[in-house]
């Protein structure tokens, strides 16, 4: 098992700008609110600028549940103000309706752990029913690891965190990708963006439904 698939307290890019990111955005900080700004327009600001960023609504997980199937989502690109302001209007009716929310075709977990086990079995591995239904013995196979730390990201997303930020850094199958993950007074939400030294690439912000209004007001102001 390759253990370099995935590494939580990574150093990102918000280490090249604040000399301790991990207390930077703590209530007690007074200057946390413009430390969020700076945060947000070095992590999605070029990205929203240039239409390369993308809007990850998770939803289906709910009252402790967490099975990989019962996740779903939907995603799709920002292109400007507009955007912005037509998603938060969406969600805020669907909401308040109780209307289905979209989930796109491609799943976020049961497909890739699906095709994990599968690939693992083929190269000669046993995969038991506990270590398929339990993501803390993802890791025992190969790219288990990066779904295992993925689940978790969705995980505290879902459910809250205490931790105010948490930098990860994950080998996807789009290559290395560097997760900021918020859980701030002010919303919940992660960014996945290729490393600072890396070419420009998309950008993803990822966040649970019930959080879309407040990080989405955010993300408004960037713009």
């Amino acid at each position: 098992m390759n253990y370099t698939e995935a590494k939580e307290h990574a150093e990102g890019r918000l280490h090249q700008i604040f000399a301790m990111p991990y207390e930077a955005f703590d209530n007690d900080v007074p200057e946390r609110k413009l430390h969020l700004r700076v945060a947000l327009q070095a992590l999605m600001g070029e990205a929203l600028r240039e239409e390369r960023l993308s809007l990850q609504v998770l939803h289906g997980w709910e009252n402790g549940a967490c099975a990989a199937e019962d996740l779903h989502h939907h995603e799709h690109r920002l292109h400007g103000k507009d955007d912005i302001a037509d998603s938060l209007a969406y969600y805020r009716d669907a909401l308040a309706n109780l209307t289905p929310l979209p989930v796109d075709t491609d799943t976020l977990l049961a497909a890739p752990l699906a095709n994990a086990i599968a690939s693992a079995e083929q190269n000669g591995a046993s995969i038991d029913a506990e270590t398929r239904d339990s993501p803390a013995r993802w890791p025992d196979f190969p790219r288990g690891l990066a779904l295992y730390t993925f689940f978790k990201v969705y995980h505290r997303l879902t459910y809250g965190e205490d931790d105010a930020y948490r930098s990860i850094c994950c080998k996807t199958a789009a290559g290395l990708r560097e997760i900021h993950e918020f859980h701030l007074e002010e919303g919940e939400f992660a960014i996945v963006t290729p490393l600072a030294d890396a070419p420009a690439g998309d950008v993803k912000l990822v966040l649970h439904v019930s959080q879309v209004e407040p990080v989405l007001a955010l993300l408004s102001d960037l713009n």
